[in-house]
């Protein structure tokens, strides 16, 4: 299975360079709201990052089989199929699954992300 997965979060010092390359690559602009990554804090004031696990719960929560795994085992969202309900994005544990306007973006473990991070906080692995 393909996906992002931070390899030491103690390295990041919050630049947000990750969510830039994620927001942009999909939207051609940054805006944090539209990154499929995250970093924010925890309850203790230290920084996590959130990444897609690809898990499946927002497979799971599509009642119209709009997203489905491919053969890297990452969760793609068919726009043909999808409705735009949002049930994905609820679904999501870790809130990185967006929506934007009437469609829903996920993390495709594209890596843009991890390239751009000068601290090598994340890494793109194959389970």
């Amino acid at each position: 299975m393909k996906k992002v997965k931070v390899k030491d979060a103690s390295k990041c010092y919050a630049c947000f360079q990750c969510m830039v390359a994620c927001s942009t690559a999909f939207y051609k602009e940054f805006d944090q709201d539209k990154s499929c990554i995250r970093v924010g804090n925890k309850k203790d004031g230290s920084l996590m990052i959130y990444a897609c696990p690809q898990c499946g719960k927002c497979a799971a929560a599509c009642e119209h089989e709009a997203i489905k795994q491919n053969a890297k085992g990452v969760y793609m969202i068919d726009k043909k199929a999808c409705v735009g309900c949002g049930k994905c994005v609820e679904a999501c544990p870790f809130g990185v699954l967006v929506k934007v306007g009437d469609t829903p973006s996920k993390c495709i473990a594209c890596g843009k992300c991890v390239r751009e991070c000068p601290m090598e906080v994340l890494e793109l692995v194959e389970d």
